[in-house]
C-alpha cells in the first residue's frame, strides 16, 4: 500500500511539475507584433522599428520630438510580454531656420548706391558686384559705405572708373 501511495504521489508530482513548466511565455515575434499594433496609432512612430529578444523591446528610428519618443517608450512598456523597454528612438535635429544674408544687404547696398546713379549693384550670397559707371572721386566714397556693411567681399572689377 505504501509502495502504491508514493507511486500515486510522485506521479501527481511530476504532473504537477510539467503543468507548471508549461506555463507558457509570450514569444517574442507576439510580443513584437502587440507593440507595432500598439505604437502604430501614433503618427510620431513613422520610421520606428521595433525589436522585441527575452522580452526587452528595442525601439529605434528617429521622431520630430522629445515628448514622442517618451511616449512610444511607454506605450511599448506597458505591453504584456514586455520585461523592459530600450528607447534607441533619436530626436530628429530642428529644421535649420533660413536666414537669408542677401536680403538685409541688398536692401543697405540699394541705400548706399543710391546717391550714384550710374552705378548698379547686386547680392548674391554675401558678394556685392558693381558694374556701371563712377567718377574717380566718388570711388572711395562708395567703397568704404560698402565696406562698413561687411559684406564678404565688394567686386568692383566691373566697374569702368573715369
Amino acid at each position: 500500500m505504501m509502495n502504491r501511495t508514493m507511486a500515486i504521489l510522485m506521479a501527481f508530482t511530476v504532473i504537477a511539475a510539467a503543468f507548471a513548466g508549461c506555463k507558457s511565455k509570450p514569444k517574442d515575434a507576439d510580443v513584437k507584433a502587440a507593440v507595432e499594433t500598439a505604437i502604430q496609432g501614433n503618427p510620431a512612430a513613422s520610421g520606428t522599428t521595433v525589436t522585441v529578444d527575452k522580452g526587452v523591446a528595442t525601439l529605434s528610428g528617429e521622431v520630430a520630438t522629445e515628448a514622442a519618443k517618451e511616449e512610444l517608450g511607454k506605450t511599448a512598456a506597458a505591453i504584456a510580454g514586455v520585461k523592459s523597454v530600450t528607447n534607441n528612438l533619436t530626436v530628429a535635429a530642428p529644421a535649420p531656420v533660413a536666414i537669408t544674408m542677401n536680403d538685409p544687404l541688398a536692401a543697405a547696398v540699394k541705400d548706399a548706391t543710391k546717391d550714384f546713379p550710374t552705378v548698379a549693384a547686386t547680392v548674391s550670397e554675401g558678394v556685392i558686384t558693381l558694374k556701371g559707371e563712377i567718377q574717380k572721386a566718388n570711388l572711395q566714397k562708395l567703397m568704404m559705405m560698402l565696406q562698413a556693411l561687411k559684406p564678404k567681399k565688394v567686386d568692383n572689377t566691373q566697374l569702368v572708373i573715369k
